[in-house]
C-alpha cells in the first residue's frame, strides 16, 4: 500500500509534490492526488519537498524526518572529510559497538539506487571471532590452490600467494589488514543497475564511517580470494542471483592521520559540442 495522504490543514496547494514527482503520478486536483499507485517509485520525494510537512506516504510521518535547513554540513567540513579520508590498514584488536554498526548501515541504506530499487544487500561480519574463522578458511583454501598450482595467473595469483605466505610465515594479515569487520555489498542481478548501486552504497558507508572515526579499506585482495573460491559467497549468505559489488574491511583505527594530502589538478575533459 502506498498510503498517500494529504493533511489539508497544512497543505498550501503549492504543487511542489506534483512538479517534483519523478514518476509523474501526482497531479493537482485542488489538493495533490495520486493517480497511479502502481507507478509510484516510493522515493518519498513528495514527502521531502513539501514545505509544510503536509504529505505522508508509505505510512511515514513527515514530522519524524530531520529538517534540512540549518542541519546540513558546511562545505568546508565536508571537503575536509573527503580530502582527509585515508585507506586504513592498521586496526585495534577489538570489535566496534554493535549499535554503531547498526547506525552506519541504517544511514548507508539511504544511498541512491537506480529507479529507487533499494535492493542492495549489506553482508556484514560483525564480530572479530567470525572474521578470524573466515580468514583461516580462506588462507587454508588459497594455500591448497597454491600447492596444487591452481592460483589464478598474473597479478591476482601473486597477491593471493603473498597473502598466504605472509600469514603462514609472519602472522601478517594482508587479506583483511587485521580489521575486525567486513562488509560486502550485492544486489539482484536483474536490478536496473546492480553494480553501480552496490558501489554507491559502499561509498556512502565509507564516508559516514569515517565521520564517526571508523577506519575503512576497500578490500580488493578479499575480492580476489572470493573469485578464486566462489563457493564462499554462498557460505556468507549472499544469494546466488546477486551480483557482487565490492568488499570493505573496517574497524577502529590503530593509526591517526593529522592532515589532508594535496592532489590534483583534477583530470577534466570539457565538452565542446
Amino acid at each position: 500500500m502506498i498510503e498517500f495522504h494529504i493533511d489539508e490543514e497544512r497543505c498550501i496547494q503549492c504543487g511542489e509534490c506534483a512538479l517534483d514527482c519523478p514518476a509523474g503520478v501526482i497531479v493537482m486536483d485542488g489538493y495533490p492526488k495520486m493517480t497511479n499507485e502502481a507507478g509510484c517509485f516510493q522515493c518519498q520525494h513528495c514527502l521531502a519537498v513539501c514545505p509544510t510537512a503536509a504529505v505522508s506516504i508509505l505510512g511515514k510521518d513527515p514530522d519524524a524526518g530531520t529538517v534540512l535547513k540549518g542541519n546540513m554540513p558546511d562545505p568546508a567540513g565536508l571537503a575536509t572529510l573527503i580530502k582527509g579520508r585515508r585507506s586504513v590498514r592498521r586496526y585495534r584488536d577489538r570489535d566496534l559497538a554493535p549499535e554503531l554498526i547498526d547506525e552506519l548501515l541504517e544511514i548507508s541504506c539511504h544511498a541512491p539506487t537506480g529507479v529507487n530499487s533499494r535492493s542492495v544487500l549489506f553482508t556484514v561480519v560483525r564480530e572479530r571471532a567470525v572474521m578470524n574463522r573466515l580468514r583461516d578458511h580462506l588462507i587454508s583454501r588459497l594455500a591448497q590452490l597454491q600447492d596444487e598450482g591452481r592460483l589464478p595467473e598474473g597479478l591476482t595469483g601473486k597477491y593471493l600467494g603473498r597473502a598466504v605466505i605472509a600469514w603462514q610465515q609472519e602472522g601478517k594479515d594482508i587479506l583483511f589488514r587485521g580489521a575486525p569487520h567486513l562488509i560486502i555489498t550485492s544486489a539482484p542481478a536483474d536490478a536496473p543497475c546492480p553494480v553501480q548501486d552496490t558501489l554507491i552504497a559502499l561509498t556512502t558507508f565509507q564516508m559516514i564511517a569515517h565521520a564517526h572515526g571508523v577506519g575503512t579499506v576497500w578490500d580488493g585482495i578479499f575480492m580476489m580470494a572470493l573469485a578464486a573460491c566462489p563457493d564462499v559467497a554462498g557460505r556468507l549468505g549472499i544469494p546466488e542471483n546477486h551480483t557482487l559489488g565490492y568488499a570493505m574491511a573496517f574497524g577502529e583505527p590503530a593509526v591517526e592521520y593529522h592532515r589532508t594530502v594535496q592532489r590534483g589538478p583534477a583530470l577534466v575533459n570539457v565538452v565542446k559540442w
